[in-house]
């Protein structure tokens, strides 16, 4: 099980670190394969512009859950990073679905496992993350980070869906894997 302290650091250092690592919410859910970083100084983050009532959980300690909705339709998962307050966060974009996917298949209504998760609005429909996960740490339940059982082959590219510092290479992703949202740049 990873501990908040994998958290207490950087979210360029995290960010890589996580792809590989198991996420389960009450039982469901697989290794992730893509994530984006976004700090502190960067313009496309939530905190950038301060504290509201909607990003409050982005200031909070390392290892917790920022939930936020997207475009008002999708929740988005998010793992907070770094010293309390510093706003700092790595969206959880894609998993292989590969535990409990009966339950993601019914939640999401699909029956080809590709699809089931990947994209940060398809993986919280997939494992029932709602605004209710928002602040909750990520070392107890219902969440459970398991590290990854055998190193993976990281690599990097552009982050995708946001207009503001969009040419950051901050999106990491497992090299080769078919459960990403859209192929690495």
């Amino acid at each position: 099980m990873l501990g908040r302290e994998f958290f207490n650091r950087s979210v360029h250092e995290v960010a890589p670190e996580l792809i590989g690592v198991t996420l389960l919410v009450d039982g469901v859910g697989g290794p992730i394969v893509e994530v984006e970083a976004y700090d502190a100084e960067d313009p496309a983050a939530h905190g950038y512009r301060g504290r509201t009532p909607r990003n409050a959980s982005m200031f909070g300690p390392a290892g917790h859950a920022y939930v936020y909705r997207s475009y008002g339709i999708h929740w988005c998962l998010n793992v907070v990073c770094e010293e309390e307050g510093s706003a700092a966060a790595v969206l959880i974009r894609a998993l292989e679905p590969t535990v409990g996917v009966e339950a993601m298949r019914e939640r999401r209504g699909l029956v080809e496992p590709r699809l089931l998760c990947s994209g940060p609005g398809r993986l919280c429909q997939a494992l029932a993350v709602s605004r209710e996960h928002d602040g909750l740490g990520l070392d107890t339940p219902p969440f459970e980070l398991r590290a990854a059982v055998a190193p993976v082959e990281v690599t990097a590219g552009t982050r995708i869906g946001i207009s503001v510092a969009a040419e950051r290479p901050w999106r990491y992703a497992a090299a080769g894997s078919r459960y990403l949202s859209r192929p690495l740049l």
